[in-house]
C-alpha cells in the first residue's frame, strides 16, 4: 500500500510538473507572437506623418489607395490559390476512394414531399400553381347495367360455393347444363 500512495503522489507531482511547463510555453509562445507582430507592422507600416499642405496630403492619400489596391490584390491572389488548392485536395480525397474501392452509400432517408412543395423547392417562391390534380378530372356519372345490377344480386359467393359443393351441387349443375 506504500507503493501504491507513493506511485499515486509521484504521478500527481510529474502531472504538475508537466502542466507548468505547458503554461510557461504557452505564455512563451503568445510573447514570441507578439514580437513578431510588433516587427510585421513596424517593417509594413510605417509611422503615419501628416504634412500641412494640402498637395502633400492628396499625395499621401494617393500612395495609400496604391498600397491598398496592391494588398487587395495579394489577397485575391492568395484566395485563389487556396481555392485552387483546395479543389485539387478535393480530386485527391475522391481518387483516393475510388482507389480503395469502398465507397460507402449514405443511406437516404424518405421524404414525404407533395408535388406542390417538389415545384416550390425547385422554382422557388415564384412557383403558384396548385398542383391539385384530382380537382381537374371531370366528373362522370355512372349508369347501372344490366351486367352490374346481375352482380350486384348475386349476392355472397360463399353461398354458391356451398350450394355446388357435394353430390347435390353437381346434379344442380348437371341440370342446369341440359
Amino acid at each position: 500500500q506504500k507503493k501504491r500512495r507513493a506511485a499515486t503522489a509521484r504521478r500527481q507531482h510529474l502531472k504538475s510538473a508537466m502542466l507548468q511547463l505547458a503554461v510557461s510555453e504557452i505564455e512563451k509562445e503568445a510573447a514570441a507572437k507578439e514580437v513578431e507582430k510588433q516587427n510585421y507592422l513596424a517593417e509594413h507600416c510605417p509611422p503615419l506623418s501628416l504634412p500641412g499642405s494640402m498637395q502633400e496630403l492628396q499625395d499621401l492619400c494617393k500612395k495609400l489607395h496604391a498600397k491598398i489596391d496592391s494588398v487587395d490584390e495579394e489577397r485575391y491572389d492568395t484566395e485563389v490559390k487556396l481555392q485552387k488548392t483546395n479543389k485539387e485536395l478535393e480530386d485527391l480525397s475522391q481518387k483516393l476512394f475510388d482507389l480503395r474501392g469502398k465507397f460507402k452509400r449514405p443511406p437516404l432517408r424518405r421524404v414525404r414531399m407533395s408535388a406542390d412543395a417538389m415545384l416550390r423547392a425547385l422554382l422557388g417562391s415564384k412557383h403558384k400553381v396548385c398542383m391539385d390534380l384530382r380537382a381537374n378530372l371531370k366528373q362522370v356519372k355512372k349508369e347501372d347495367t344490366e351486367k352490374e345490377k346481375d352482380l350486384r344480386d348475386v349476392g355472397d359467393w360463399r353461398k354458391n360455393i356451398e350450394e355446388k359443393s357435394g353430390m347435390e351441387g353437381r346434379k344442380k349443375m348437371f341440370e342446369a347444363g341440359e
